[in-house]
């Protein structure tokens, strides 16, 4: 499935008409979750791509980057889709990556990096919450 969803990543020449200069490597809005163990803060939920999920809807994420990750762990994560809030992306990422429509989530906290050589930015939301049990999702 391919998605018609327009994700919030953004390239020098291709940028809504109200956002000025880009970096030359892009810029991207992302929202993250830190779901932690209610009764051992230590632990936090990260999961395993599924190669079968769609995850260039639900997460942003091309099929080489799936490929790239998915033997690795990642937090429940996306970027943000044109037009939606940091909390309306945290809550959509419970639903789809996490299935949970129950999941209580505070924050965001913010953090904004820049990588490679070409001058990549990255705007971070980071939300947290606590759960007695993980999740199980076939994402």
């Amino acid at each position: 499935m391919v998605t018609e969803r327009r994700f919030a990543q953004f390239l020098r020449g291709i940028a809504p008409p109200r956002m000025g200069e880009i970096p030359e490597g892009g810029l991207c809005l992302s929202v993250f979750l830190i779901i932690s163990r209610r009764r051992d803060p230590n632990y936090v939920l990260m999961g395993r791509l599924s190669s079968d999920a769609p995850w260039d809807h639900i997460g942003a994420l091309d099929s080489e980057r799936v490929e790239r990750h998915r033997k690795g762990w990642m937090l429940p994560s996306s970027h943000l889709v044109l037009g939606e809030g940091p909390k309306e992306a945290a809550e959509r990422v419970l639903k789809e990556q996490l299935g949970l429509t129950d999941q209580t989530v505070t924050g965001p906290l913010m953090f904004s990096e820049v990588s490679g050589s070409k001058n990549h930015w990255d705007l971070e939301f980071v939300y947290s919450g606590e759960r007695d049990e993980a999740p199980s999702h076939e994402a």
